[in-house]
């Protein structure tokens, strides 16, 4: 499975989203994750001017985070998906 991340973080090494081993009701919890629509405003806002200018510190840390959040997000939603696609999740 390819990392979420550039590199093969830690984050990926302790969480290790290629094996399904999450209980169902656990699975299914992570899976409804995810930002709050102004979250996710702000997060395309601060993307979009990234593209054509720099950042203000305060704006790039503010990015970073969000990034970091949906980095996390996506590492736990692909070890639900993989948990209760696995046979041992059918109970």
């Amino acid at each position: 499975m390819p990392p979420m991340l550039a590199t093969n973080s830690v984050l990926e090494r302790v969480i290790r989203p290629g094996e399904g081993t999450l209980p169902p009701d656990a699975a299914r919890y992570l899976l409804t994750l995810g930002f709050s629509p102004s979250d996710q405003a702000r997060c395309d806002e601060l993307s979009d001017r990234a593209q054509s200018a720099p950042l203000s510190q305060d704006e790039q840390t503010e990015l970073d985070d969000l990034l970091t959040a949906n980095d996390v997000l996506m590492i736990l939603k692909s070890k639900a998906r993989l948990s209760l696609r696995s046979p041992s999740s059918a109970a």
